[in-house]
């Protein structure tokens, strides 16, 4: 029932994913949400996330960002990290993760998608065929229609770590 709902992997947060384990696996794109994964929400990029996207990039990786916010809010972000961007992207449709797919010039099957919403990030990555991480968020202060989701991601999580046992 909320296995379309389900990451293909869980980590603490985009900062402790084993991306050396995801090189050896044959990975060579990665595409990041930005709030709450990579930055607290509405923050501009820090120096942790700028030596993150270039160390990612000097292993090899292709990085795009893609976001539900606008360009005046993605585009500074993806120019201090140094990544290809898409904003407006509509998520959870999969038009704006294909989209990002061709901006990095991977197939399909050496993409990764790292967020830290299930119904918005993990489902619209499930739904374009992307391999997925859920993260944990940032920052536990968020818009309350995020903190009601987030209740609703409780379930979906418990039934997940269910499945894992």
């Amino acid at each position: 029932m909320f296995r379309k709902f389900y990451p293909g992997e869980y980590a603490a947060s985009a900062y402790e994913v084993n991306y050396e384990s995801l090189w050896e696996q044959g990975i060579r794109g990665i595409i990041f949400d930005i709030d709450n994964t990579l930055v607290h929400h509405g923050a501009p990029a820090d120096a942790r996330a700028v030596s993150l996207v270039r160390r990612l990039k000097q292993t090899g990786f292709s990085v795009c960002l893609i976001s539900n916010n606008s360009r005046e809010r993605v585009q500074p972000f993806a120019e201090a990290v140094g990544a290809e961007f898409l904003e407006d992207a509509g998520k959870p449709s999969k038009r704006g993760y294909l989209h990002a797919v061709k901006l990095l010039g991977c197939p399909i099957s050496q993409v990764i998608f790292i967020g830290d919403q299930v119904f918005t990030d993990i489902y619209g990555a499930n739904r374009a065929g992307l391999r997925s991480v859920l993260v944990g968020p940032l920052d536990p202060r968020e818009e309350i229609q995020i903190v009601l989701k987030r209740r609703l991601e409780r379930i979906v999580l418990y039934f997940y770590k269910k499945k894992l046992k």
